[in-house]
């Protein structure tokens, strides 16, 4: 059984985003951690609450964000919130620390007992905010082995939003994907152009039908787009829509996630 359906045990699975408050030493980081973890937590229990299949938490707020790799207080509290929800939810739980920061991202999953990773730069190289990310697929997955956490998936996004990909424009989302399989990616996260911009459908198909990984539309879907997807995709990350006007800063909307949770329901039955 592949890594996938071990994590997931129900169809099409809906992943919660978390976006954490912006943590210590950012330049937005105001708040004490125990308040932090508080935030983080009581959005974890509205998930549920609500019916989420899975969550998952990034550091959203810790813009600007730093390139590759993070600092060590990041990696500290992303450790404790992820175990604080994981223990307090027992739902399936990933991890992404911006910007592709995936190395650390395995660690903190591996120290909090999460299930999965969304890795960014996984193979060829883009020109994101932050600069030129490049593919780091050997490292993650040595990394993933040295730290004796080959149970962790890697999921891995391909044509990232926020990014430029003029370096690759001779090759076309497929190939990504094909390569991406090629060095063990265990599912391919395909997403709009930027945050909230939903993903194309015409490429989902194709990367679903040349490809045997899984495939997570991570951007984009909310109630009335998600059936266009559900036939031709594995997976879905939602976050920006589950909040109140539909913008990743502000609070959850309970009852938009309830909605939406029931219409999936109807389509698994």
């Amino acid at each position: 059984m592949d890594k996938f359906s071990q994590i997931f045990q129900v169809d099409t699975p809906i992943i919660g985003m978390i976006h954490l408050k912006a943590l210590p030493g950012t330049p937005f980081g105001l708040l004490a951690p125990e308040k932090i973890i508080e935030a983080a937590l009581q959005e974890a229990y509205v998930y549920k609450a609500a019916g989420i299949d899975a969550l998952m938490i990034e550091n959203m707020h810790d813009i600007p964000y730093q390139k590759n790799k993070v600092s060590p207080e990041i990696v500290a509290m992303m450790s404790i919130i992820a175990y604080e929800i994981k223990q307090n939810t027992a739902l399936p739980l990933g991890i992404q620390v911006l910007a592709g920061a995936n190395i650390q991202a395995l660690s903190v999953a591996k120290a909090a007992g999460a299930d999965f990773i969304r890795a960014e730069g996984f193979v060829f190289g883009h020109i994101a905010d932050e600069g030129y990310i490049d593919a780091q697929a050997a490292e993650i997955l040595r990394h993933r082995k040295h730290i004796e956490a080959e149970e962790i998936a890697v999921f891995t996004d391909i044509k990232k939003k926020h990014s430029s990909h003029a370096v690759t424009a001779d090759l076309d989302i497929v190939e990504m994907g094909k390569a991406a399989e090629f060095f063990a990616s265990d599912g391919l996260i395909i997403t709009g152009s930027h945050t909230g911009e939903k993903a194309n459908l015409e490429e989902v198909k194709a990367v679903k039908e040349n490809t045997d990984l899984p495939v997570i539309i991570g951007s984009g879907i909310n109630e009335n787009n998600i059936s266009d997807y559900l036939p031709y995709a594995d997976a879905f990350i939602v976050g920006s829509y589950f909040k109140k006007g539909g913008y990743w800063k502000n609070e959850l909307e309970p009852s938009k996630i309830k909605n939406f949770m029931e219409k999936v329901y109807r389509y698994r039955n």
